[in-house]
């Protein structure tokens, strides 16, 4: 039988905070009660509120739908991105989005997981996501991970690697399937 990990002992790992307390306290708030809400239709709010909150984002992305962003200050987004219903931006370390990506509904993109083998500490490892790229419904990217220009990623898949440019890639794990293009 293996052992238990001491979960009191877990410490914050590699993580950095890089905002005090009262600015994570009032994003808490501007993200609940309108970033996540499904009863604020207007996109330029929630690109400009992002901004306020040191997200730097390009020009006709398109926020129409509630989203979670857990640091705006680790987000960068390039121009006339889409966002889909209930995209989540788990984004502990950096995440970088290059333009003209599509991030269809309920997609997971999470910069942290632990140290699941020794101490369960926090490890952070940001996530690049380059031009031309569709992640479709559903998906989940983890940390540390670079998705190339114009790959698509299927429906449900898990990319917990790097993917090449211009592939279409499904499954969990996350596998090449064929080129995108001919």
């Amino acid at each position: 039988m293996g052992g238990v990990i001491d979960l009191s002992r877990a410490g914050k790992g590699n993580f950095v905070k890089m905002r005090s307390p009262l600015v994570e306290a009032l994003w808490f708030i501007v993200e609940a009660s309108i970033i996540n809400n499904k009863l604020v239709p207007f996109s330029g709010l929630r690109v400009a509120l992002l901004r306020l909150f040191g997200a730097r984002i390009g020009v006709g992305c398109r926020f129409l739908h509630p989203v979670r962003v857990k640091a705006p200050w680790n987000l960068v987004v390039g121009d006339h991105c889409w966002f889909g219903f209930d995209t989540w931006i788990y984004n502990q370390a950096p995440i970088r989005i290059g333009s003209h990506v599509c991030i269809s509904q309920s997609t997971f993109l999470t910069t942290g997981s632990h140290a699941m083998g020794t101490t369960m500490n926090l490890r952070v490892a940001p996530i690049v996501i380059e031009d031309g790229v569709w992640i479709t419904a559903n998906c989940v990217v983890q940390m540390g991970v670079t998705i190339g220009r114009s790959a698509v990623v299927t429906p449900m898949s898990v990319v917990h690697r790097s993917l090449a440019p211009e592939g279409v890639y499904g499954g969990n794990p996350c596998r090449f399937i064929r080129k995108r293009f001919d």
